[in-house]
């Protein structure tokens, strides 16, 4: 298919979008090349497409500047083509609250245009992501166990998320491409330690392990260099709270070094450290970072 012609296959099955409706894509310095074939896809399917850069965000849930989120809430549609992701930040949310469909596709690459996770079968996906989130939503507490690692934290009182990759409704978000279901952990409830085998988020797929030590919800310890980076990324104050623990749903999704498809892998799941606010936590820390765990035992008790 042309470029073009997957942009427009999007705006129509994940997003939903109507000739009558307002699309607006962000985008920033890195990714505005492929944020420009939503834009031409977006004027040929709607009465009003519009295009904004910024400059690039240093981290994923970072906040746009309050120009661009005063524009997204007038928007009815909005695909956020950026590096880093703006899908955890109160601009998101103050837009869907105003009624706004959003996609996040943050690092998205023409590779993942054409392959992987966006040519899933999405009725598979929304299944297996509704069941995950029953499943949540009925649970009290997670325990994760990756060889002689175990952690456990408790979710008792909060709401599942579906992030399916398809909206129809106002107010509706996620990722593009997607395939999780994921919920806020009760912030000082964690304890243990994780290994991380799988990538993260901002540094890409791991070359070996890194050893987490978290507790009462908070990050102290990460084994190595890239342990080191994570710790830089998520600094010394709430960015190192427990902020998500998600379950992968997408089965085409594949471990490529970009979060926007590690987490949606069907056989991984992942923790993020950071904000939550947006998604049922209490925390807002202007970063999120995510960690992936290849074929873990867990349990929703």
């Amino acid at each position: 298919m042309d470029l073009i012609d997957i942009a427009k296959s999007v705006l129509r099955q994940n997003m939903h979008v109507r000739t009558d409706e307002r699309v607006l894509v962000i985008t920033d310095d890195e990714k505005h090349d492929i944020a420009d074939l939503f834009y031409q896809a977006g004027k040929a399917l709607s009465s009003e497409s519009i295009i904004v850069k910024m400059p690039t965000r240093q981290k994923s849930g970072e906040e746009p500047s309050q120009m661009i989120a005063s524009l997204m809430t007038v928007a009815d549609v909005i695909l956020c083509v950026t590096e880093h992701s703006l899908t955890h930040t109160q601009a998101r949310k103050q837009a869907c609250d105003a009624g706004a469909r959003v996609a996040t596709m943050p690092g998205i690459t023409l590779d993942m245009l054409e392959n992987g996770a966006i040519s899933a079968d999405y009725n598979e996906v929304q299944e297996l992501t509704e069941e995950y989130c029953q499943q949540l939503e009925r649970g009290e507490t997670v325990k994760i166990v990756k060889e002689n690692h175990e952690l456990t934290f408790s979710i008792k009182g909060r709401k599942s998320i579906r992030s399916t990759g398809v909206f129809k409704q106002k107010g509706e978000s996620g990722n593009v491409p997607s395939g999780e279901s994921y919920i806020a952990p009760i912030e000082d409830s964690a304890n243990g330690t994780m290994m991380i085998d799988g990538s993260v988020s901002n540094i890409g797929v791991l070359d070996e392990p890194i050893i987490l030590k978290i507790e009462s919800g908070r990050l102290v310890d990460a084994t190595g260099a890239n342990g080191q980076k994570l710790l830089a990324l998520l600094g010394d104050g709430d960015g190192r709270t427990i902020a998500e623990f998600g379950i992968g749903t997408n089965k085409k999704a594949r471990l490529i070094g970009n979060v926007l498809e590690d987490e949606k892998v069907f056989g991984t799941v992942h923790i993020a450290f950071g904000s939550n606010k947006s998604f049922g936590g209490k925390t807002e820390a202007g970063v999120h970072i995510d960690c992936i765990i290849k074929e873990p035992e867990f349990w929703i008790e």
